[in-house]
């Protein structure tokens, strides 16, 4: 029974070797993995030549997918590498070109650009990507523009083990990021290379036919409309957003598996209808496989519209494995070719194997296909009454409905919890009121209206189109505003999520009833101890810093609130500002008044004096000075004092009080010395 399954697990340990790159601390050398890689194929081929027993040939083939996965890993980090810019401490001035608009920041509008020249920094040095936040309304992909702003590397993490921005920005040769201080100015620059003018003038049909979406369906339904159809999600209002995330259908304005499968489906189900209602045509040719190149054509299309965010690619390269296999004769959905795609994604983009998107999409496709591997075949009869008929077929489609959405929400579950810390107690509701509107007539009508639009026909469709953005929105904002929908959790150790991911997968790959021993590692994100929280938090510079105080953190200042939001969250505790009395606090510095604080803060580029740094030391357990101190006086020996050779060094840090002490816990202990590792000061995060 398991002896087909077995090949199966080669995806696993391939994806495994590429997290296994991801976690080191250090970076390795690419001449061992390459060396130690081709030993172990060439180790596995020879076993197979010589028939050695099946035990030895999957040991080894598992064992050269672990270092496979590592090289690959490791080479395209090799290949991705660009220049990263400097901290800068003044701003400065940025000639590009606009390559795209990106989703909306806190702050404003976010673009994507094409840097050809940087004031203050040699050509050579001049990033690949930069993504700028502009004031007013983003520029056109395409045009040339010139940008007054501060400007640095892309930041660390806001704490040790969140999300870590500069990583993605690596693998993006996204090379840093611009705070705009003024207006969007036009810019005459030289003519760019011929990728990058293929580039801005796909991603210019696209914005163009957002722009006609929203002015055609309204801002509010419009927005959700160009998020599904071309990925821009700028006219998406925050309330919106931040329903759809409370009720569990955000994954639904992100371009990935959902969108791909219906927009494919809808191709391949439309050209194999239009090839059997032409029977001289439908004798001499198979209309299954026409419909399967129909449904190709349709999913690299979308794919090109959609912009081909890395979501995208990885649904497209599942859907289009899956009309491979009709051409091929072999089944579309199974499990190998799951593994497949899985396998040809992180050949591509190695990279997927630490996102969430990638996670959560193949855990649940994999346990779908597990559940349609043990789902009873209906049994035909022979004559039924249709009436009978449509109601046997109408309650089977609700049960099997209610069962994959079931199943796939507790596949993604550990993820969302880990990654998220939050969980839609109402999701699987929303999901099932949501999934036929989106399936069956939503996205059909998208896809269609957005094709029949440039020649006036797409309005009827479009129409459609908009009642069912307006219907879903009313679902999520219906299910956010219930009692209790958001449940909150902090993060689990980094430990847990694999040891789920690989539960999950056992369920999923074991073939009897012994898969259920899977289930407790499946619940290792929900059931792992969690750690003591940490009593003080200290951002990356100083410049803003915590302090808990039972289930909330004392923030100091007000700046930079996402980076204290996001280690909150983190921990699951809430976010409250800290009292104005008993407190002594300047343009750069913030101390108690009276007795001795937890902490105090000095985030001035120059240093302070000794008098002020030993008020500091008296006034605080901890100290955190942004600049570099040389010589502490003598009211700081019994103060833990931490500098900017500190943070530029190490990022942000989280303190716990021992016996013996402050225990400390910095982003480069859990980051490591890694490429896409720049430390510096940075002053827009």
């Amino acid at each position: 029974m398991q002896s087909l399954r077995w090949p199966l697990w080669s995806a696993v340990f391939f994806g495994s070797g590429c997290a296994i790159y991801f976690g080191l601390k250090t970076e390795p050398s690419i001449v061992p993995l390459f060396l130690m890689a081709f030993l172990s194929i060439s180790a596995w081929l020879l076993a197979k030549w010589r028939g050695a027993a099946r035990v030895v040939t999957l040991s080894l083939l598992m064992v050269t997918c672990v270092l496979s996965g590592m090289w690959v890993a490791k080479a395209r980090s090799d290949a991705v590498a660009a220049p990263i810019v400097p901290s800068m401490t003044k701003p400065t001035l940025v000639e590009a070109y606009v390559i795209d608009v990106d989703s909306p920041g806190a702050r404003g509008h976010r673009v994507v650009l094409a840097p050809v020249q940087i004031r203050g920094i040699a050509p050579e040095d001049v990033p690949h990507r930069l993504r700028a936040t502009v004031k007013g309304a983003p520029p056109s992909p395409g045009e040339a523009v010139s940008i007054y702003g501060l400007l640095n590397p892309p930041p660390a993490p806001a704490s040790p083990g969140a999300y870590d921005f500069g990583r993605m920005a690596w693998f993006e040769s996204l090379g840093g990021v611009l705070f705009g201080l003024g207006e969007t100015r036009e810019a005459r620059l030289s003519l760019p290379p011929w990728r990058v003018r293929l580039e801005m003038k796909i991603n210019a049909v696209r914005f163009a036919m957002a722009e006609r979406l929203v002015q055609r369906l309204g801002e509010q339904r419009g927005g959700i409309a160009a998020a599904m159809v071309t990925g821009h999600e700028t006219w998406i209002g925050q309330q919106d957003l931040q329903a759809m995330r409370d009720s569990g259908l955000a994954h639904i304005l992100s371009i990935s598996g959902l969108h791909m499968a219906v927009v494919g489906g809808f191709a391949f189900f439309l050209v194999r209808l239009l090839v059997a209602l032409w029977p001289w045509l439908a004798l001499r040719i198979s209309g299954k496989k026409v419909a399967a190149v129909g449904g190709l054509l349709a999913v690299g299309a979308y794919l090109v519209i959609s912009g081909a965010p890395p979501p995208a690619e990885r649904a497209a390269v599942t859907a289009s494995i899956a009309f491979i296999a009709i051409l091929l004769d072999r089944r579309a959905i199974s499990m190998r070719a799951l593994a497949a795609a899985a396998f040809v994604v992180l050949l591509m983009r190695p990279e997927s194997v630490i996102a969430p998107g990638f996670q959560m999409s193949f855990a649940a496709t994999a346990a779908l296909v597990a559940l349609s591997e043990i789902w009873p075949r209906r049994i035909k009869e022979i004559n039924t009454p249709w009436p009978i008929a449509v109601i046997q077929r109408a309650g089977s489609w609700a049960v099997a409905a209610v069962a994959a959405s079931l199943v796939a929400g507790l596949a993604t579950g550990p993820f969302v919890m880990h990654h998220f810390n939050r969980t839609s107690m109402y999701g699987l509701v929303a999901n099932m009121a949501s999934a036929p509107l989106a399936d069956l007539i939503m996205l059909p009508s998208l896809a269609l209206g957005a094709l029949l639009e440039p020649v006036g026909l797409g309005a009827p469709f479009l129409w459609l189109a908009g009642q069912g953005v307006g219907f879903m929105l009313a679902i999520g904002h219906l299910a956010a505003s219930l009692p209790g929908a958001v449940h909150t959790m902090p993060s689990a150790p980094a430990v847990a999520l694999p040891v789920a991911f690989a539960g999950i997968l056992f369920m999923c790959l074991w073939r009897g009833w012994l898969r259920v021993l899977g289930l407790p590692l499946a619940c290792a994100v929900l059931l792992w101890p969690r750690p003591h929280v940490p009593d003080i938090w200290i951002g990356d510079a100083a410049t803003n810093a915590a302090v808990v105080r039972g289930h909330e953190a004392e923030v100091l200042r007000k700046v930079r609130a996402f980076a204290s939001t996001m280690w909150a969250q983190r921990w699951d505790i809430d976010v409250t500002q800290r009292p104005k009395e008993g407190w002594k606090c300047g343009r750069t510095y913030c101390r108690a008044l009276v007795g001795q604080a937890p902490v105090a803060l000095w985030w001035g580029r120059a240093s302070p004096d000794q008098d002020v740094l030993a008020a500091m030391c008296k006034a605080a357990e901890v100290v955190a000075v942004r600049s570099v101190v040389t010589v502490l006086p003598a009211e700081c020996k019994a103060t833990l004092v931490l500098d900017g050779q500190d943070f530029a060094s190490k990022g942000a840090v989280e303190l716990w009080r021992t016996d013996r002490g402050w225990r400390a816990l910095w982003v480069r202990d859990v980051r490591g010395e890694r490429p896409w590792s720049r430390w510096g000061d940075p002053d827009y995060q």
